[in-house]
């Protein structure tokens, strides 16, 4: 198949081009991701949809990939505890080459069409997860190989690829195509094509936990306050959400360690 994310970018001579073009082309191309995006929303909701009701049914939600994509699904997944207060177990990105490859490419670790599962089965996956494929090229066979093993096991699936009509999306119960085109950097797809997924990665995670109730208005509530920032975010939340002083606030915060715990006690305690 034709992959529009290695095709030759639109731009000739990067290395005699002068750095404020450079710069200013970039731009340019990046301004076309979110446009891209928005042409996925159907595709985003659909898959947003399934993530959320597996959840509530205890399931989980993995992300597997290679290189950037691999990376960005580790990012999101290791940001959702922090985030929304949610078990680490919750959401977990899982990257070909394992650990190692977070910072630094493992040789040949995409091409295993067979690892991505055994993968999964480490972490005792079952029928009520759900596992996510993120592969710019819609081809990696470490993704590929993986959903493949869980659509035969029952297990939901979905995608998030930069090329229409891959083999993943092809193979994904619920697939998400952002179709990029091609990059500035001819075939470096952590530019456009990596944008892209992140932008769709920030939708599926903060969209689904708002659906299972971990925000309140657009409040952060169950934040682990895990800084001195967040903590003291935590107590302008609460005299915000409730109207009380800065004392209370913090005396409450203090005490029950969470902001929505610090709401509720505030508000039970109201005639």
């Amino acid at each position: 198949m034709e992959l529009t994310t290695e095709k030759d970018s639109a731009y000739t001579n990067l290395h005699q081009l002068p750095l404020h073009d450079i710069l200013d082309n970039i731009n340019q191309e990046d301004q076309t991701v979110p446009k891209a995006v928005r042409k996925s929303l159907g595709q985003i909701e659909a898959l947003a949809t399934v993530i959320t009701a597996q959840l509530r049914l205890g399931g989980r939600l993995f992300y597997i990939g290679a290189g950037t994509s691999g990376r960005l699904g580790i990012l999101d997944a290791s940001e959702c505890p922090p985030t929304f207060g949610v078990p680490h177990e919750l959401v977990i990105g899982i990257i070909a080459g394992g650990d190692t490859a977070i910072r630094k490419a493992v040789e040949n670790a995409e091409d295993d069409s067979e690892q991505a599962w055994k993968d999964l089965l480490a972490h005792q996956i079952n029928d009520h997860d759900v596992v996510v494929g993120i592969a710019a090229s819609g081809i990696t066979p470490y993704v590929l190989g993986g959903l493949k093993a869980a659509n035969t096991a029952g297990i939901m699936t979905g995608c998030i690829v930069c090329n229409a009509h891959s083999p993943i999306a092809e193979e994904a119960k619920f697939p998400v195509a952002v179709v990029v085109g091609p990059e500035f950097l001819t075939g470096s797809t952590r530019m456009k094509a990596g944008t892209a997924q992140k932008l769709v990665l920030n939708m599926l995670t903060t969209s689904v936990m708002i659906s299972l109730g971990k925000v309140e208005g657009n409040k952060m509530v169950d934040m682990q306050l895990t800084n001195n920032k967040l903590y003291h975010r935590g107590i302008d939340m609460i005299m915000k959400e409730t109207g009380t002083d800065e004392k209370t606030a913090t005396d409450l915060l203090n005490k029950y360690g969470r902001v929505r715990l610090a709401i509720e006690a505030i508000r039970s305690a109201k005639p």
